[in-house]
């Protein structure tokens, strides 16, 4: 095989001075016991110093480093029992771990390269015996413990890892001119002496090159799409996919690096209209758009930072009429988002601390630590519901950005009280979006007011129903709170309990009914609710008309002027 980058990667691993812990060369073949071991030490020791990859080269004067050829060809050797050496090699390397053989023809000689990936989280072992190299030397990793323990504490840093080969033609002119002038605007202090780096100097100062070789990092950020070829292991794209509202896709992108305005080009995919909102008691209506830029950038440049690209999975954009879902893989590390908001600053760990540290020098995201709390902020700011963050699967992160108004009493809550803590907020949004929330969260809400109804049917309490509506009618029953108030108390109710007959939702309703009311007009009065709540589009009988079976429909409104339109 004579492929470019293999001749070049030949050459760059001969231009060491000396071998090292990841690298050894062998001018002939050796016993395929000796090949096994060899792997289990470089692939121990790559972890160990931080490389991407092992390498054993056969071929090659490990004096004169020059290539003296070899006829050695892996994959019709054998091994023990006249297994096929690759297969045996494989089968004895534990835990399972990447190791490929090339066969190069270098200008000077036939090579033969095996490659072999870093250790990750516990030592790679041969048939039972675990390997590392001490200098250029292979020995038994046992007889040294503290290496063993550094392998099984080791956090691999796969955005740091440098990509062989890649060079400073692999990067894009326009995304790294502009990456300087984004260092500049973070670091006016160093602004001055940036001019007087070039390219490499500055590449070399983030970080983002070692010993003049691209990582990860630079690749994702300021490559070319074809570089994406060098990086190692990892899928470098992310897709975006339009669907209507019933899932079906009507249309698909693929993004590729330069990663660095990843977030600008998915807004300009992103169909953002605008949604109008009339508060009771005013005469013109609110404006927004459904979606606020931040906010969607920041989500997908979170989910650049933090996917573990370990697991070779693409970044994903859904966008359906009413939110834009972002799913990374990786699991969260701060382990739930109450933690990231209440704690608001920088991680005890990242997943890729190069790639975050970078993408912070460059002003690609926000800030190290408060990027969720800011989002939750903004969509509070807006009177928008908050972000949901879906962590049931380990691996994977799924945050959905809403686009819609659940409702009129839950925006007007936020416009009405701006002093309300965070925290208050975040459960106000629970209870608008039929969640569950705690008694003692329920007892809270309910001293300051924010909410009716006994837990857990609570509704958001509307601030114009409590300046206008006693606590309670002359009899001392429940007073009329409004046939919005109702509404949502429908809704609520076939969210969590879903699918519901009447009977079910009477149960939890008639109580709530003045006692004015005949029990034939509360009966009557929750008959029309259920209607109301059906033609605004918020449920939909799954069941017939004489089982009626009502679930949430989770539809949106659209006014003739094509902008959406609150519940």
């Amino acid at each position: 095989m004579s492929v470019p980058q293999f001749v070049t990667l030949v050459d760059r691993l001969r231009g060491h001075s000396s071998e090292t812990e990841w690298l050894e060369f062998k001018r002939r073949r050796c016993a395929p016991d000796q090949l096994g071991q060899y792997l289990s030490a470089l692939a121990n020791s790559a972890c160990l110093v931080g490389r991407p990859k092992g390498y054993l080269v056969f071929g090659i004067d490990d004096e004169t480093r020059d290539v003296a050829g070899t006829d050695f060809d892996p994959r019709k050797a054998k091994a023990k029992g006249n297994q096929d050496l690759l297969l045996w090699l494989g089968a004895g390397l534990q835990p399972s771990t990447s190791f490929n053989a090339h066969m190069v023809d270098h200008p000077d000689g036939r090579v033969v390269i095996f490659e072999v990936a870093p250790a990750k989280d516990q030592p790679v072992s041969f048939y039972g015996t675990a390997y590392v190299r001490i200098g250029s030397s292979k020995t038994k990793l046992a007889k040294y413990p503290d290496r063993a323990r550094a392998i099984w504490t080791r956090q691999l840093d796969w955005s740091e890892q440098v990509c062989e080969g890649a060079a400073l033609r692999d990067l894009d002119p326009e995304a790294l001119a502009e990456a300087r002038e984004r260092f500049a605007e973070r670091h006016p202090a160093q602004a001055n002496e940036l001019q007087a780096w070039n390219d490499a100097t500055f590449l070399h100062k983030t970080r983002l090159f070692r010993d003049g070789v691209a990582t990860n990092a630079a690749l994702l950020l300021l490559g070319r799409p074809e570089s994406a070829s060098l990086l190692n292991g990892g899928i470098a794209w992310l897709v975006w996919i339009l669907k209507d509202a019933d899932n079906t896709p009507l249309d698909i992108a693929k993004i590729e690096p330069p990663f660095l305005d990843a977030g600008n080009r998915v807004l300009e995919r992103i169909r953002n209209l605008p949604v109008r909102f009339m508060p009771k008691g005013t005469l013109m209506p609110k404006q927004f758009y459904q979606y606020d830029s931040w906010v969607v950038r920041e989500a997908v440049h979170n989910a650049i930072a933090h996917q573990d690209y370990y697991l070779r999975s693409r970044i994903s954009v859904v966008e359906l009429p009413d939110r834009v879902i972002v799913n990374n893989a990786g699991a969260f590390l701060p382990g739930d988002v109450e933690t990231a908001i209440r704690r608001n600053a920088p991680g005890i760990r990242y997943r890729n601390p190069l790639l975050a540290d970078a993408m912070y020098a460059l002003s690609v995201i926000e800030s190290q630590g408060g990027g969720i709390r800011k989002m939750f902020e903004t969509q509070r700011q807006r009177f928008f519901p908050l972000p949901d963050y879906d962590l049931a699967e380990y691996s994977y992160v799924e945050v959905t950005i809403h686009g819609r108004l659940f409702g009129e009493a839950y925006s007007r809550l936020l416009m009405e009280r701006p002093g309300l803590d965070l925290e208050q907020v975040m459960l106000l949004d629970r209870v608008q979006k039929g969640l569950p929330i705690s008694p003692e969260a329920h007892l809270e809400l309910e001293a300051e007011g924010l909410v009716h109804g006994a837990h857990p049917h609570q509704v958001v309490a509307d601030p114009i129903l409590d300046v206008t509506a006693p606590s309670v009618s002359v009899d001392g029953s429940p007073p009329d709170l409004g046939r919005q108030h109702y509404v949502d108390l429908v809704v609520n109710v076939v969210v969590e309990k879903g699918p519901v007959g009447r009977k079910e939702i009477e149960e939890v309703l008639l109580p709530e009914l003045p006692n004015e009311l005949t029990d034939d007009q509360k009966r009557t009065k929750v008959r029309n609710l259920l209607q109301d709540a059906r033609r605004a589009g918020r449920i939909v009988n799954a069941g017939s008309r004489a089982r009626p079976a009502w679930v949430h429909a989770g539809k949106r409104q659209v006014d003739e002027d094509g902008s959406l339109l609150a519940d």
